[in-house]
């Protein structure tokens, strides 16, 4: 598949990527309104606290980004129209002109400096920082061109901003710390962007209600008014689009997508994710939750041993995680990107399915008996989730290591998972920029808070070769040379098999039969303003 690939089933319908699904029959809505029933929603309205998938899903209906990222994850001209290298550490952005925020003041060079500041002030514990690591210096030319200065050459640093979300310098002056943001934002005294609804009001776990920007730049949508209703469970998110609740879903589960097959009032749609779940092992010294099958505490943690690490991929049968646990919705991964990706290698085969030599590795570690150890993952996060986990355990349970899982809440999840409490954990990672830096930066460099590296590391693995590569590589202008580079080292890593990536996702929508358009996303973003009726 290359970088830009997309594979879609249709079901019930035929030939165009053009989805249609069915908004008019629904009575819940009305030709002017659309409600979008999804499983996970914003941590907040602050589009700078968090960089989940479903916080950033939410914040593109509301703000714009600096560039965006298309259907196809090819970035393109967004708030900034065009960007240039001017020297060895020196972008140049032309910013677009005429653009008004949603209380009607004007869009200049102001609100995307003040946005980049803000960034580092407000995060949360899964850091947008990642999107402005780069950053040393924002200097305004004039109202409509800046200069961002970055710490050395930057060849990706368009790719990292489109996940910048430009606030109104103005409508956030007062709540950008992180005593003031959730008070500004979640009331929507702060909520003012340049995007394609307004915000209206919000409730945690609950709904998202929007109006149109009628005076939105790319130009108005097709509804008047936007309600996004959280609903975590799958099973009742289908049942709401049964009973005409909710008129689009989104993560429609894997047994249900076969029953859909055989319903004539729903369409459905597959498409490859972005996303890849890949295992995850502590490399400190003392692990938390690793212990003898007797409750006793082992001499040390069995993850840093390669033999250990190697035994826990082959006891992994990615066809049945597929096939099985899925039911087909994915594919076996064998790196932390999807193939053809910036970055990724064609040189590193599928690992190989063999309980036997997952044993006599663990043997010939020292672990002839196994161990048991606590494995966590979030249930509620991306499709499959929990039911990847819960096949994880038995498979490791098989070859001798006692597997407790704990397929828990994303909310959950995530804090424990900065503070760094799990010993063997698994989620989702999307390669949002199309490009291995993103990645690879992100997660398999050295947590480094000085050259803004390894941000979402927290096994504590430190691979000096890595290390090395990726940060030559940041600063490589040549493509074809920055690709090789980050190849080896995507190479490196998954030999290190401190990551271990299991499948890439593919994810299923659904709606009412009936009609408008709409072409899924490689990132999974179900986005309003680009569902569109096709009467």
């Amino acid at each position: 598949m290359s970088k830009g690939g997309k594979t879609m089933k249709k079901i019930k319908f035929l030939a165009s990527i053009v989805f249609l699904m069915g908004l008019i029959s629904s009575g819940y809505a009305t030709a002017k309104t659309l409600t979008m029933g999804v499983r996970g929603g914003p941590d907040s309205m602050d589009p700078h606290f968090s960089a989940l998938g479903p916080h950033a899903e939410a914040a593109k209906h509301i703000f714009d980004t600096l560039v965006w990222s298309g259907t196809d994850l090819q970035i393109e001209p967004c708030l900034a129209t065009s960007w240039k290298p001017v020297d060895d550490d020196t972008w140049e952005f032309k910013l677009r002109k005429g653009v008004k925020f949603h209380d009607g003041s004007d869009f200049d060079a102001e609100d995307v400096k003040f946005s980049i500041e803000r960034i580092p002030v407000v995060s949360g514990p899964t850091t947008t920082t990642i999107y402005v690591r780069r950053v040393s210096e924002v200097e305004i030319i004039d109202p409509h061109t800046i200069h961002i200065h970055t710490d050395g050459q930057a060849a990706t640093l368009p790719n990292d901003f489109i996940r910048l979300f430009i606030v109104s310098s103005e409508a956030a002056a007062n709540y950008s710390t992180p005593e003031t943001s959730a008070e500004g934002f979640n009331s929507g005294k702060a909520t003012v962007g340049t995007g394609p609804y307004k915000f209206v009001s919000w409730e945690p776990k609950g709904d998202l209600v929007l109006e149109r920007n009628d005076s939105y730049w790319r130009g108005k949508g097709s509804w008047e008014k936007v309600i996004r209703k959280e609903i975590p469970n799958d099973s009742s998110r289908l049942a709401a689009l049964k009973a005409g609740q909710v008129d689009v879903i989104n993560y429609v589960s894997s047994v249900d997508y076969l029953a859909l097959d055989k319903d004539n009032n729903i369409d459905a749609v597959k498409g490859d994710s972005v996303y890849i779940m890949n295992l995850q092992l502590d490399q400190r010294e003392k692990t938390p939750l690793v212990r003898a099958k007797d409750g006793s505490e082992l001499k040390e943690n069995p993850f840093r041993d390669i033999r250990v690490r190697r035994a826990i991929d082959h006891a992994i049968d990615r066809e049945t995680m597929v096939e099985i646990v899925l039911e087909g919705l994915g594919r076996p991964a064998n790196q932390m990107m999807p193939p053809g990706f910036f970055g990724s290698s064609e040189k590193i085969p599928m690992p190989e399915y063999n309980p036997s030599k997952a044993k006599a590795l663990l043997a010939e570690a020292g672990y002839k008996d196994g161990f048991e150890v606590d494995l966590y993952c979030t249930s509620d996060r991306l499709p499959g989730d929990g039911a990847i986990c819960q096949g994880l355990g038995q498979m490791f349970t098989q070859v001798g290591i006692k597997t407790n899982v704990n397929a828990i809440s994303k909310t959950v999840y995530f804090p424990a998972y900065s503070r760094q409490e799990y010993s063997m954990f698994m989620n989702g990672w999307g390669t949002l920029t199309g490009e291995a830096s993103y990645t690879l930066g992100g997660l398999a460099h050295s947590n480094n808070p000085e050259i803004k590296l390894g941000a979402y590391n927290r096994l504590e693995y430190k691979n000096d070769k890595v290390d090395q590569l990726l940060q030559t590589g940041a600063k490589m202008m040549d493509e074809n040379k920055r690709r090789a580079t980050y190849e080896e080292a995507m190479e490196t890593v998954m030999a290190d098999k401190v990551y271990i990536s299991i499948v890439q996702l593919q994810t299923v929508w659904g709606a009412k039969a009936g009609s408008f358009e709409f072409t899924p996303r490689y990132d999974e973003d179900t986005l309003a303003y680009f569902i569109k009726s096709a009467n």
